[in-house]
């Protein structure tokens, strides 16, 4: 395995390890759960440059790379949904309709993609597409970084306690309605492929 899929996969690692400790609340656990998912967008960042680099672009790192951004990102929203549901003093909530959102999405898209492949087509990514991870990625940061505010010492969270709810709220709304966006927008412009059946 090259090192590109290593990154890959370590991102599943990451995935699953960072939603433990978002749900167990250890000590430390929030400024712990955004490191990890800061890890894991920089590992997001580094595999494609990598294999594009070193011509080492291979089946499994194009099949699991979207793939284990999805898991990431839908995983993360849902753990986020708990929380809220467990600490309902958080000054901005992700709501459940709002992880249905995200998830219904990346599982369309996928389902799409699927039924191109079979007829051996390739749906490329689109614009949009890479907006709406981005505005995902930066709203988890935000939700993250809200919610690791209060282990902080007393000058760094004075620092950023202020200005993230809005931050936080900000990139949720946007997330969430880019989301929506990107899929109708996808779903839209390949309609024939669900519409005329062969």
């Amino acid at each position: 395995m090259n090192l590109a899929n290593k990154l890959t996969v370590s991102r599943l690692g990451l995935t699953v390890l960072l939603v433990l400790i978002l749900l167990w609340r250890v000590p430390g656990g929030d400024t712990a759960a955004l490191a990890l998912f800061v890890a894991a967008a920089v590992t997001d960042f580094f595999d494609g440059r990598i294999a594009r680099g070193r011509g080492q672009i291979t089946n499994f790192g194009i099949l699991m790379d979207p793939l284990v951004d999805k898991v990431l990102v839908c995983a993360v929203f849902i753990a986020l949904v708990e929380r809220g549901r467990l600490d309902d003093k958080l000054p901005v909530q992700v709501h459940a309709w709002m992880a249905i959102v995200v998830v219904a999405r990346e599982l369309a898209i996928t389902g799409l993609r699927l039924l191109a492949a079979s007829r051996q087509l390739v749906l490329a990514a689109e614009r949009y597409g890479k907006h709406k991870t981005t505005s995902q990625m930066v709203a988890v940061v935000a939700l993250l970084t809200l919610q690791a505010t209060h282990e902080w010492p007393s000058p760094l969270a004075s620092a950023f306690q202020p200005w993230t709810p809005t931050v936080a709220l900000v990139a949720l709304w946007t997330a969430v309605l880019l989301t929506l966006w990107s899929g109708a927008l996808y779903l839209w412009r390949n309609r024939d492929l669900y519409l005329h059946q062969a």
